[in-house]
């Protein structure tokens, strides 16, 4: 935060010299609304992880309160710390090219405050990149946890609390195997794929809502239909829109992947499914 902080300044520096008109960024050019919704697809990248702390609930005193005031905390210094650097860079450099799309956000902080602000970019990713790492194993290590405990995956596995360190190791080495892809997956092909399975959850996320509230529950009043149907069904509709937006890979590829789940449900259900009717017959006076 003290380095975006330091940038902006560099940026406010540049425009201390005038000549700047500050709704550039918004009336320049030929960027149609359409363009800018479809963008959405990708900066919603730069949001996720506000919904990860959901994950550590049940560790959380006072859970209902905390987390969601903790998750619109969260989102509204992401909103800020995004938006100010991204106005000020789009107002002194309104026609930035990279050379490489990977490394862009090092060309912006060296072509803004040279050589000596490029060093300090470098050395606050390489702590931002291993804190949001160990975020990341935790969140996901939690959430594989969970599916194990509730027999979602092999809870022989996935529900494994190790008898010491009181944590589920097997999660973690799972999370931490699959990390290492990122030494083989471009920055770039890595955003769209994560794009695919956040903007999936979203989707149903808000399906969920409905399911739940409107139909099971039936809180069926004026103000359910708003909160409970029509709210979450214009959600939902807009996350399918932006998917369309994703490439053509990240949907083949996500797609795949979430066939491969809905498979698996249903394997496991059909398991249970057998398993109760054998449980049955075996019963004293179940018919032969």
């Amino acid at each position: 935060m003290v380095f975006i902080a330091a940038f902006s300044l560099f940026l406010i520096r540049n425009l201390l010299g005038g000549g700047y008109d500050p709704l550039a960024p918004f009336t320049s050019g030929n960027t149609s609304l359409y363009t800018i919704l479809s963008g959405s697809s990708i900066i919603c990248f730069s949001f996720l992880g506000f919904d990860s702390i959901t994950t550590l609930s049940e560790e959380t005193v006072n859970s209902r309160r905390i987390i969601p005031k903790a998750i619109m905390i969260i989102i509204f210094v992401a909103i800020t710390l995004y938006l100010i650097p991204s106005y000020l860079t789009q107002l002194v450099y309104p026609h930035l090219t990279f050379a490489d799309a990977d490394s862009a956000g090092f060309e912006i902080v060296r072509q803004v405050g040279g050589a000596g602000l490029g060093a300090a970019f470098v050395t606050v990713l390489v702590m931002a990149i291993f804190t949001q790492g160990v975020s990341s194993v935790v969140s996901c290590s939690r959430l594989l946890y969970v599916m194990g405990r509730d027999s979602i995956l092999p809870k022989r596995l996935f529900g494994y609390v190790h008898p010491k360190f009181k944590t589920p190791v097997f999660n973690v080495a799972v999370a931490c195997l699959f990390s290492l892809l990122a030494l083989t997956v471009s920055l770039e092909t890595a955003v769209k794929f994560v794009n695919f399975g956040a903007l999936t959850a979203f989707f149903f996320v808000n399906v969920s809502v409905i399911a739940k509230r409107y139909v099971r529950d039936k809180e069926r009043s004026l103000r359910g239909t708003a909160l409970y149907l029509l709210f979450p069904l214009a959600g939902a509709s807009f996350i399918g829109w932006l998917l369309t937006r994703l490439s053509k890979d990240a949907l083949a590829i996500g797609l795949v992947w979430l066939a491969a789940g809905a498979a698996y449900y249903l394997y496991r259900e059909r398991g249970k499914r057998l398993a109760a009717k054998s449980e049955a017959a075996l019963r004293p006076g179940a018919p032969s």
